[in-house]
């Protein structure tokens, strides 16, 4: 059976393989579009199996939101260029709408959650992986919920963040996120400090001060007044606001009647350990191999 261009062009549509990948699996399958869209299928697979080992630690931030409820994910690619590339952004947007409605954050079981009438996420990552030639994962998923406000904020796709307010409006809502995005705190406020990073952090600001040699009476006051910025450093409404740097967020909210009751802030890549290829190493190996 003849291979015509309009088989090629259906195939293509069905799978998003290359022309003559599409091509060849016809030929193959002598003109039966199944038999090649399932032997296209097999050898996406096979060869994003290849690539999964792969660091991907570049990638976009997508947040989306459905009245007091909002998820943000991470879809990660291995460089920047494949994390513009339409098809990627299109594929971290379908993930996110898919994990909105679903409610589905894990991301094993979001892999089998249907990205459209036929795909499953998993095999949209898979396609893509055989398009693009790069390896591509779904790293994370977060949900928050609120009966008050939601905002979010994405600086370009490389960080997001979404918080929940009780009390206060949109611009509020969209200004917290935004400080949160840029300034990156631990938590919301004192309360939810780890006591083992205090007692850490108590340990080292005492080590610090007692080499300074001064009583121990004046010791304990510098520890207390570096832990009390320390706490102010790394809780939400100890910060300085982003816009404002001469007024708390705690007194923000407060001046507002509002109240944070949760957020998520991700960072595209971070935490993972990326590569890091040194040139002049790689040039004098080959140098001393060649003598």
């Amino acid at each position: 059976m003849s291979v015509t261009a309009s088989m090629v062009k259906e195939l293509r549509e069905r799978t998003g393989a290359g022309m003559m990948e599409c091509k060849k699996a016809l030929v193959a399958a002598n003109g039966d579009l199944d038999a090649a869209a399932e032997e296209l299928r097999k050898s996406g697979q096979a060869k994003a199996d290849k690539k999964a080992g792969r660091v991907a630690a570049d990638g976009r931030i997508v947040v989306n939101t459905d009245g007091g409820k909002a998820i943000i994910v991470e879809v990660n690619s291995e460089t920047d260029f494949v994390a513009k590339d339409e098809n990627f952004v299109e594929f971290a947007e379908a993930v996110a709408a898919v994990a909105l409605a679903s409610g589905t954050t894990d991301v094993t079981s979001l892999a089998a959650q249907k990205i459209d009438g036929s795909r499953t996420v998993e095999e949209a990552r898979t396609e893509l992986v055989t398009k693009v030639g790069e390896n591509i994962s779904v790293r994370r998923a977060a949900i928050v919920e609120s009966s008050g406000q939601i905002g979010y904020y994405t600086h370009g796709a490389r960080i997001g963040a979404v918080v929940a307010l009780e009390g206060g409006d949109d611009e509020l809502a969209r200004d917290i996120a935004m400080h949160i995005a840029a300034i990156n705190p631990v938590c919301i406020d004192e309360s939810q400090v780890p006591s083992e990073t205090l007692e850490r952090e108590r340990r080292i600001f005492s080590e610090q001060a007692e080499a300074s040699g001064k009583p121990a009476d004046i010791i304990e006051k510098m520890v207390t007044g570096r832990i009390a910025k320390f706490l102010k450093e790394i809780t939400l409404l100890g910060q300085p606001f982003v816009k404002d740097p001469d007024v708390s967020v705690g007194k923000l909210l407060k001046g507002a009647g509002a109240s944070v009751t949760s957020f998520v802030r991700f960072e595209v890549g971070e935490g993972i350990e990326k590569k890091e290829d040194n040139f002049v190493e790689e040039v004098m190996a080959q140098v001393k191999g060649a003598v």
